[in-house]
């Protein structure tokens, strides 16, 4: 079981019906580079947010079910679209067909700028999408301002 799941579990029990600043981000990135490079910007930015990573989209959408069945989700989902097996796009049409997901925060992070995709992603209920610069420090910069963003100011309500 992925991590987040354990500590949000923990957390909402603490701070039930309390705005929340909980801390675990989940990353679905099937590049090993790009992992790393998000993890570096994360460390390097020392941001209190934990990142979990899943390389899988159909393992994402059953351990996301998993949690949310326990009362733990992320604060927030980093999804790639060009996964194996099932797509990122996929993956962001079940979360958001799946009532328990559905309130999700997913951020759409790819090396896609296609107008169809970033199309697509909306209608399907993306909360964001990011296209990944190619240039290593840049991409860092884009991963702190998410990080910042989506795991220390976004503030969440706890069921």
């Amino acid at each position: 079981m992925v991590s987040f799941c354990r500590s949000w579990a923990r957390a909402q029990s603490l701070r039930r019906g309390a705005v929340s600043r909980m801390q675990d981000l989940l990353l679905i990135e099937d590049d090993p580079n790009d992992v790393e490079l998000t993890r570096r910007a994360f460390r390097r930015l020392g941001l209190d947010a934990r990142l979990d990573v899943l390389s899988d989209g159909a393992e994402a959408v059953k351990q996301l079910d998993a949690c949310a069945a326990t009362g733990g989700l992320p604060k927030a989902v980093f999804l790639d679209l060009k996964l194996p097996g099932m797509s990122g796009i996929d993956v962001l049409r079940t979360i958001r067909r799946n009532g328990r997901l559905s309130s999700l925060p997913v951020v759409i992070l790819t090396s896609s700028g296609l107008l169809a995709d970033i199309t697509a992603c909306y209608e399907h209920g993306a909360n964001s999408y990011v296209v990944k610069p190619v240039d290593p420090g840049e991409f860092r910069r884009v991963v702190e301002t998410l990080g910042l963003y989506w795991g220390e100011m976004n503030q969440v309500k706890l069921d």
